[in-house]
């Protein structure tokens, strides 16, 4: 079986249990992170702890251990679990509290690490996906799209929506009709030597993939840059392409019912990012 950790202790998953009157399961209020493992050590870990403190402190939520804890317990249920090439899953909750929205009282956070298979990626052939532009709306610029926060029903409603289509990934937009990010992932588009993504400011994700392509970009010969984009710009680009820590980058094959084009140099964006991956520098 399995084993899981919670608040600390390593013990199998099926005897993990979480009160029902958790702050996380009752209202989402709570954050996670997920990290891809390569050869058993979780890649960018300081990034992703990063963004995991700063939206802690940004909801007003302490952080139940350490980084040096958070990173002991995440090897070793690695080890116990035999799993070299994996996602690892940090989860955050307030804990309990007072019945109702109000935070107070809730002054015992608790932590939760799990781990998972991951999918093997080839970087000749990235995963494809379709797309589909979702219904629902996005705030614009809501700060709150921009932390890995447990409350994500509208992502989970979208995705529902484009799978129900067919598709496999959902597109979202801004309440002014502007691109945003995917459910799941940050959104990029080729035109010529320019690689654009939505801004920050947008209330796209601060993707840790995604800056990691923006860093490898101008090693390929292309200019990075943020856009604000409509669903139009990336019918008309030479390539769209999604990034995400679990499948790294994945090709945009169609926007509901137009196809897009593919462009090779998201296969060379996808095999300098393995080669960063795999370069032993985590």
């Amino acid at each position: 079986m399995n084993v899981v950790c919670l608040n600390g202790e390593l013990l199998p998953a099926g005897e993990a249990r979480v009160s029902i009157f958790d702050r996380s399961f009752l209202y989402g209020d709570g954050l996670f992170e997920t990290l891809r493992v390569y050869g058993g050590h979780p890649f960018a870990w300081t990034e992703h702890l990063d963004r995991l403190e700063r939206s802690a402190r940004w909801m007003g939520l302490q952080m139940p251990t350490t980084r040096d804890i958070l990173r002991s317990t995440s090897l070793e249920l690695l080890r116990r679990n035999g799993q070299s090439e994996a996602l690892l899953r940090i989860q955050i909750s307030r804990g309990q509290g007072r019945r109702g929205y109000s935070p107070r009282g809730a002054e015992s956070p608790i932590w939760v690490v799990t781990t998972h298979p991951a999918t093997p990626q080839d970087p000749a052939r990235p995963t494809r996906w379709r797309l589909a532009t979702a219904s629902l709306r996005l705030a614009a610029s809501d700060p709150l799209n921009q932390r890995k926060s447990s409350s994500k029903l509208l992502q989970i409603l979208a995705r529902a929506e484009a799978e129900s289509q067919g598709s496999d990934e959902a597109l979202l937009l801004d309440t002014a009709g502007e691109v945003v990010e995917g459910s799941s992932s940050n959104v990029f588009w080729i035109a010529g030597r320019r690689l654009l993504t939505p801004p920050i400011e947008s209330g796209a994700l601060p993707g840790v993939t995604r800056d990691a392509v923006l860093r490898i970009a101008p090693e390929l010969g292309f200019i990075p840059d943020e856009s604000r984009c409509t669903p139009e710009d990336l019918r008309a680009a030479d390539g769209v392409f999604l990034t995400l820590s679990s499948l790294e980058l994945v090709t945009a094959t169609a926007l509901d019912d137009t196809a897009l084009r593919e462009s090779p140099g998201t296969r060379a964006l996808h095999e300098a990012y393995q080669r960063r991956t795999r370069s032993g520098s985590h």
